[in-house]
């Protein structure tokens, strides 16, 4: 138990693109395929559309079904900081996992909105008995990610180098990445990953459109699949994700089916700190 837990709780941390492929088995896309339109077939990173507006001063909070109960929450919030973009995301056991397995997760990863290229990554990870201090830094001029990470526990430290091309994105920034993108139906997406170990390629199908409900309400939705084409992971398993069929494409459902069982992650609430501040400004 203590192991399927923990990489549910990974899975809730990263709202996963890359990583966490290798624990789920394949399945049928769910309602029918849409016909293809078109498709990139360089892996690369591109620039956000005209459209796309990241979600600054904005927290999406979801709970995640395991069963007949719910396993988690995780909440992601987005901040402008000098130009750049800043992801942070927290994710927590709940219920019956919190007590077999505590877990209290916290990521930060920082990208230039311009071009969609990770900057800085940093984890704090706490999985069961496990606490990890991670942090990842992206040299483009050397075409390196430069990995230190200290084990809190254990009282050991690693330092590593991996080669990357001239632009990634990491594990949690990867879901707005592609929330940026104009998603056609039948178009397809090629572009590495990397959050400090060995770059992964990823493939992302934008399948079709399907109205979604979720405890924030009903929306209109593109669905797209998710599978890694190299690493550890290649093969192993697919992720599905719903953004909402408009300009703002927020993240409102994602389904994954696991050797232990499905997750169903539900879209519960949107807080628009922005306006907030601007509505006590006016007071």
């Amino acid at each position: 138990m203590s192991r399927a837990t923990a990489f549910l709780n990974r899975v809730l941390l990263l709202l996963a693109l890359a990583t966490i492929l290798g624990g789920w088995q394949s399945q049928t896309s769910p309602q029918s395929v849409l016909p293809a339109a078109t498709s990139t077939s360089i892996s690369a990173i591109q620039p956000p559309s005209s459209a796309y507006r990241f979600p600054a001063g904005q927290t999406f909070a979801y709970s995640v079904d395991w069963r007949l109960f719910t396993a988690g929450t995780t909440a992601v919030r987005f901040d402008t900081i000098n130009e750049q973009q800043r992801v942070t995301a927290n994710a927590d056991s709940i219920g019956a996992v919190a007590l077999l397995y505590h877990v209290h997760d916290h990521i930060e990863s920082s990208f230039d909105p311009k071009n969609n290229c990770t900057l800085s990554l940093t984890k704090h990870t706490e999985e069961g008995f496990r606490r990890v201090e991670t942090s990842v830094r992206y040299d483009y001029d050397r075409r390196k990610s430069v990995l230190d990470e200290k084990n809190l526990r254990a009282n050991n430290e690693k330092h590593e180098e991996n080669d990357i091309p001239g632009c990634v994105t990491d594990v949690i920034s990867a879901v707005y990445y592609v929330a940026s993108q104009p998603l056609t139906v039948g178009q397809k997406l090629l572009f590495p990953v990397n959050d400090g170990g060995k770059t992964a390629e990823v493939q992302v199908d934008v399948e079709g459109r399907e109205q979604i409900k979720a405890p924030y309400g009903t929306f209109k939705t593109v669905r797209v699949s998710a599978q890694a084409l190299s690493g550890p992971q290649k093969g192993k398993g697919k992720i599905w994700m719903w953004y909402s069929d408009d300009d703002r494409r927020i993240p409102v459902q994602m389904r994954a089916k696991m050797f232990w069982g499905t997750l169903i992650f539900h879209l519960t609430r949107v807080s628009n700190q922005a306006a907030a501040r601007a509505a006590l400004a006016t007071r």
